[in-house]
């Protein structure tokens, strides 16, 4: 079958790409806008996933001050944020004894809701369709379209039946082309089309380069007299090293259930060192075990979210297109919190980008650029929460104990307002040291009772691509996964995978290196830690990757 059959294209006034937090927001405010303004206009969200919320993850604790502005009459709406936050805990680990830690500003979670990201984004769906916004999931976003002018136009979507030989098979779909005057860009963490926007328009030319952590979680059912309904207990220490940025979280929801997670910074140094296995190894803590007694795990997800704060923001805007949410890098790291910043930062880009739409152009003919959404961002609560919290991520570069006293400087003294502003380590992927000069970690084998293996938690994430596409994970020089990654740093991508995608396979005594896409859980992590930045991850197939239901 002929492959280069002509697409189809569809026109609108904006187009949104990923329906999370951030991209529903967006739509909702901008129809918000229309209908304040007594004008029509077009919005549409395209989503990767098969369903809205179907690859989306986080913790989550929200702070719902950003909601409040976007919808204050949530609560009569019935947006799932019932169980509020009753207790915080703070522990510190050793292996084996924990110690209460006083909870600092920026840990507190008076006024929020422990809630489940893929239920929010569902019901910010609703209220976007009710408003007459357009939402297409099963739709991956594979490729930016520009004007000549170099302007962004829209995008394509993904062909869909090309197998991996390059090839039209029987059920062949030809992608989509979809234009629009803005196109905002709400992928999450190290989206790939944000990704390329991002690198084609030097848009971090002067910010610092963006640091990453990978958070792994699992969901439990737990036996009634362990449920604490309210309570978000957080820890550090044990089992990570002082080198190693990183910690937990447990948040007891109703039902008798917790979300236990684990997350460790991607400039982790040991090239052995295994995030999925530390957060395994965590759960056995004396101090942590006990909740999960006679329980039973019911799901499992992990996501990389952007830790860079404030001095690793890009350049938000660009001709015809802007970043929004973590897409950007709009997370509170010292509070452990996105999902605010997501929908703000997408209320301030839909307030800038309303403005320059055409009432009487194509959709397809515009060069505007929304930039007064870095302004209005610049002027903000959110500038100025990034701002207080800038300096917290980076001092961890020190190791821990220095980190913890300068935070308490920050934090207590200085309340954020230090006339100074710490630079990051550098790249996640240049933090990464030898194997020849890095500790092998021997990890304890599951008991298939409280720890598990990456096979049997990737069945949990209920991951699903068609077998026969081609890889989303492209590597650009093949031979280096065996002349650099297994030579020199002992194939570290066997182990930052929290799917079990890449192996090592000797044949002959040859080594070969075996790429399992269809565990993929899209959580990004090879795209950002691959030492030679070899990996590079893109859309698959629309529909494509976990569905995780409630997580």
């Amino acid at each position: 079958m002929d492959t280069t059959i002509e697409r189809e294209s569809m026109y609108y006034d904006v187009l949104v790409v990923g329906a999370g937090p951030a991209g529903l927001s967006a739509a909702i405010r901008l129809k918000q806008l229309a209908q304040e303004h007594g004008r029509d206009i077009s919005v549409c969200v395209v989503e990767k996933g098969s369903e809205v919320g179907a690859n989306i993850l986080s913790g989550a604790v929200i702070d719902p001050k950003a909601l409040n502005e976007l919808l204050p009459d949530w609560k009569e709406n019935g947006a799932p944020l019932t169980r509020s936050v009753s207790e915080d805990r703070v522990l510190f680990l050793t292996e084996k004894r924990a110690f209460r830690l006083p909870t600092a500003p920026s840990f507190r979670n008076e006024g929020n809701y422990i809630i489940s990201l893929g239920l929010l984004t569902r019901w910010l769906a609703g209220q976007a369709e009710a408003l007459g916004v357009e939402i297409y999931p099963g739709f991956a976003a594979s490729e930016l379209l520009y004007h000549p002018d170099g302007s962004v136009k829209g995008i394509a979507t993904g062909d869909m039946g090309i197998g991996r030989d390059g090839q039209a098979t029987g059920n062949f779909q030809p992608g989509m082309e979809l234009y629009a005057q803005q196109t905002l860009l709400a992928e999450g963490c190290r989206g790939s089309l944000s990704k390329q926007l991002i690198r084609r328009f030097g848009l971090d030319r002067n910010s610092q380069p963006q640091t990453y952590g990978i958070g792994i979680k699992e969901i439990w059912e737990i036996r009634p007299e362990h449920a604490r309904p309210g309570l978000a207990l957080h820890t550090t220490g044990w089992p990570l090293d002082s080198k190693t940025y990183g910690g937990s979280f447990l948040y007891h929801l109703d039902g008798n259930r917790v979300a236990v997670g684990f997350v460790v910074g991607l400039d982790y140094q040991n090239p052995y060192l295994s995030p999925f296995e530390e957060f395994q190894r965590f759960k056995t803590h004396p101090a942590i075990a006990p909740v999960f007694s006679d329980g039973r795990r019911i799901a499992y997800g992990a996501r990389a979210l952007s830790e860079g704060g404030l001095q690793s923001l890009p350049r938000l805007t660009v001709a015809g297109a802007a970043l929004i949410g973590d897409a950007a890098g709009f997370l509170n790291v010292p509070r452990i919190k996105g999902i605010h910043c997501a929908i703000k930062s997408a209320m301030l880009a839909a307030e800038a980008v309303f403005p320059v739409l055409n009432e009487n152009g194509e959709a397809n003919q515009s060069g505007t650029e929304a930039a007064a959404y870095q302004t209005l961002f610049e002027q903000s609560w959110l500038y100025r929460e990034l701002h207080a919290a800038r300096n917290i991520r980076p001092s961890f570069k020190w190791g821990l104990w220095p980190a913890f006293a300068y935070t308490g400087l920050e934090q207590y003294f200085f309340k954020g307002r230090t006339p100074w502003t710490l630079k990051h380590h550098g790249t996640d992927y240049g933090s990464l040291k030898k194997a020849a000069a890095s500790r092998p970690i021997a990890y304890p084998k599951p008991d298939g009772i409280l720890t598990f293996n990456r096979t049997d938690s990737v069945f949990l994430a209920n991951v699903a691509h068609e077998e026969n596409q081609p890889s989303h994970l492209v590597l650009r020089d093949p031979q280096a996964m065996i002349d650099i990654n297994y030579k020199e740093y002992a194939s570290p991508e066997t182990r930052y995978c929290p799917a079990g995608v890449y192996e090592i396979h000797q044949e002959n005594g040859t080594p070969r290196l075996q790429i399992n896409a269809a565990n993929c859980i899209h959580c990004k992590t090879c795209d950002i830690k691959d030492p030679t930045q070899n990996i590079t991850w893109v859309c698959p197939e629309g529909g494509g990757g976990p569905n995780y239901g409630e997580m």
